[in-house]
């Protein structure tokens, strides 16, 4: 083989892998969720990840409407409390002292997942209500679903104007921010594939 073979096969290889990258992301945005599927299903209880208010107002709309008993609040900051939680989400301060858990344990989503994982051991939960960002789900589902293969999981995505994931390719910004959420995603699936479960635990 030649220099000028081997720098065409090269290219046909990083031409392919391009190819099948883009084809990845094209998909993987077409499959975010675009709504709430389970609106009405009762869960033992609810985990948002920590990532804005809007996350947090779901969950504890959820919570103040008697879909769950119990809420944790994953990846919680340790300088961050309840009250300023209860201003920043305008919820009661009530229902954070009786039904609200902060962990302040998880960094990231691997985190979030040990973290939970933990909680809902502790608190014997069995259906468990997942409230994150439509684009942060795919992944966190992967993460969940490898620690608690025996929780039932429902997906509760919310929805932010920021992240406009309908016409995501019209929006450079969105396009360029789902292309580092699909890699985090595809790196995700390769890692909880080759990593035995006792190495997140």
């Amino acid at each position: 083989m030649n220099w000028r073979t081997g720098i065409a096969v090269l290219m046909g290889l990083v031409v392919g892998a391009g190819s099948f990258w883009l084809g990845g992301m094209v998909w993987f945005a077409s499959t975010l969720p675009h709504k709430v599927q389970d609106l009405g299903t009762h869960t033992d209880g609810i985990v948002v990840l920590t990532g804005g208010s809007e996350r947090i107002s779901a969950g504890l709309e959820l919570l103040a409407r008697g879909k769950a008993r119990m809420m944790l609040l994953s990846g919680v900051h340790h300088k961050t409390n309840s009250k300023s939680l209860a201003e920043l989400s305008k919820s009661t301060p009530e229902l954070f002292s009786c039904c609200v858990e902060l962990g302040r344990q998880a960094t990231d989503t691997v985190g979030n997942a040990v973290e939970t994982a933990a909680w809902v051991k502790r608190k014997q939960v069995r259906t468990l209500r997942l409230v994150t960002s439509a684009y942060h789900m795919p992944r966190s589902l992967v993460e969940f679903r490898r620690l608690l293969p025996h929780v039932r999981i429902i997906a509760h995505p919310v929805f932010s104007r920021l992240v406009k994931i309908r016409e995501w390719w019209r929006w450079p910004g969105t396009a360029t921010f789902l292309a580092g959420e699909y890699n985090k995603y595809v790196f995700s699936l390769v890692r909880n594939r080759f990593v035995p479960v006792s190495s997140h635990l």
